[in-house]
């Protein structure tokens, strides 16, 4: 699975019934409610990252781009978005990018 086929399965929960998915519960409970989810599960892949615990932070870090999509729903920013950016700083030093913000 890619980020983009995530992505679409998640787009094609927005406005489903709550009962019908994980997804749509979370979308249902609108951007600020993603956000907090989005916020626990950064947090423990970061524990788990600190721990050395390679497996548990691969679990971890598909939940946090999980509901990064998800968030990202929640806020209508289409991964394309996300992606377009990313290919702009491309080629880019990190931090001559930071420096021009």
């Amino acid at each position: 699975m890619t980020l983009d086929d995530l992505a679409a399965i998640i787009a094609s929960r927005k406005g489903a019934a709550p009962d019908s998915s994980w997804t749509a519960q979370l979308l249902t409970k609108g951007p600020e409610k993603c956000a907090e989810k989005f916020g626990e599960e950064a947090i423990e892949a970061i524990v788990e990252a600190v721990k050395g615990d390679r497996e548990a932070l691969t679990a971890e870090a598909a939940d946090v781009l999980y509901h990064l999509l998800v968030m990202l729903a929640a806020r209508d920013v289409p991964l394309e978005d996300v992606m377009s950016e990313l290919a702009r700083r491309q080629g880019v030093s990190g931090i001559t990018e930071k420096a021009g913000r």
